[in-house]
């Protein structure tokens, strides 16, 4: 008679919880939420999002832990900050380019302003050739500065916001240990 043998497995009851996030940034969250008890539920795949692929591709990160971890009121208000200094170095990442956006584009509209008074000075009767060609420098400069403009407040913002960032991150790794510690 053959003895058969049965894995015992304890019963652990979960909590799950989803996160949507950048897939630059999958791999980051990833490993700060395991510092905090979570960790990828293999039932179900990680799944992507994009339906344009010119967008940044989204990805849903699911994850599990044990309900009954110790600590869990600590690992959930440190998760909490976590998330909060998350958001935060999104927000300060997309500051980098909105200003610079703004202005780009408060730049070109001046210059279609211009090249629409250009026109209308053109079109009138009888022509006015020197106020056509007066509105039509200003508006042609209009069109060409904001590639130059955007480039130029990317660029000083970047240098501005990088150490606020940094310190943001350092901060995620204090949190990030702390929560390790409390797991460990």
């Amino acid at each position: 008679m053959k003895k058969t043998e049965k894995s015992q497995r304890n019963f652990v009851a979960y909590e799950y919880k989803e996160v949507s996030a950048n897939s630059s940034q999958a791999s980051f969250l990833l490993d700060g939420y395991e510092n905090f008890g979570w960790e990828p539920d293999d039932n179900l795949p990680q799944s992507s999002q994009s339906r344009h692929p010119e967008a940044e591709k989204m990805m849903t990160l699911r994850l599990k832990r044990d309900r009954k971890i110790v600590n869990k009121t600590e690992l959930t208000r440190l998760q909490r900050n976590f998330e909060a200094c998350v958001r935060e170095i999104q927000s300060l990442e997309n500051s980098k380019t909105s200003k610079a956006t703004i202005w780009a584009l408060a730049a070109g509209v001046i210059g279609t302003a211009f090249i629409a008074c250009s026109t209308f000075a053109v079109t009138a009767d009888p022509p006015k050739i020197l106020l056509c060609i007066i509105f039509a420098i200003p508006g042609f400069l209009g069109w060409i500065l904001p590639y130059f403009l955007y480039k130029k407040i990317v660029r000083n913002q970047t240098e501005k916001l990088t150490p606020m960032i940094e310190a943001k991150y350092d901060e995620i790794y204090e949190i990030c240990e702390k929560g390790n510690k409390l797991l460990y």
